[in-house]
């Protein structure tokens, strides 16, 4: 197996690249259209064909890079079920496997960032974790329809519980991390480790962060794919 960590550093947006070597095909997770000429060119150059480009959910800081991608491969899109995305290929439910060549990406739900969340488990071993989990952190519950309840059970009971040895990738990272473990989660993540579920509903309640800086132009161009903004195509 093929696997690639690429970043964009306007976004802090991690995307993944995974490839069967034997059969050729590739899938991208949250790829950033800013990154699209980058991917397709890494993409050509190791000799993969882009079967499917996989959200873990629609972004409010980068504009996806599914649509210039499905453009130039003939690629899949898809994202997690009841996602507002009518332009998807696809939509992918809690415990549904998605086979790229014999490599089995299972979907994990894991809501609260927002209200159509996945994580991904990726032969078994590495864990896509997207915005629900970071690195010693965890994405926001404040727009998009998340809830910090619902995002301390998704990553209590549905990440948490998987092999302490998992791999854990987030899909950003603020702090210079790139891969950590479900273990090392469990113990040193400061949002999780001694709080109860409402001292954790408290303490996300009390962020006050700023919005993303492209939230009012990413949220509706990823609900077209990142085809459209404006009703203007993005080239």
């Amino acid at each position: 197996m093929l696997f690639r960590q690429l970043f964009d550093r306007d976004s802090w947006t991690y995307t993944y690249l995974i490839a069967d070597l034997n059969t050729q095909e590739a899938v991208l997770v949250d790829p950033v259209i800013e990154q699209s000429d980058r991917d397709y060119k890494l993409l050509n150059e190791l000799g993969l064909k882009l079967k499917y480009c996989l959200e873990t959910h629609v972004h409010a800081d980068h504009i996806t890079g599914t649509g210039k991608l499905r453009e130039l491969t003939g690629c899949e899109g898809i994202v997690p079920e009841n996602a507002q995305v009518a332009c998807a290929n696809r939509w992918i439910k809690h415990g549904e496997v998605l086979k790229v060549g014999e490599i089995e990406i299972q979907a994990i739900a894991t809501l609260g960032h927002t209200d159509s969340h996945m994580a991904y488990l990726v032969n078994g071993d590495r864990a896509l974790t997207g915005d629900a989990l970071f690195i010693r952190g965890c994405g926001r519950t404040d727009f998009q329809s998340g809830d910090a309840g619902t995002l301390y059970d998704s990553v209590t009971q549905n990440l948490f519980t998987l092999s302490d040895e998992t791999l854990v990738y987030p899909a950003h990272d603020y702090r210079g991390h790139s891969v950590s473990t479900i273990a090392e989660e469990k113990q040193w993540n400061p949002r999780f480790v001694g709080r109860t579920r409402n001292q954790f509903i408290e303490f996300m309640g009390s962020l006050n962060l700023p919005d993303p800086k492209k939230m009012m132009e990413a949220v509706p161009a990823n609900e077209q794919c990142g085809n459209v903004v404006g009703g203007n195509k993005i080239n």
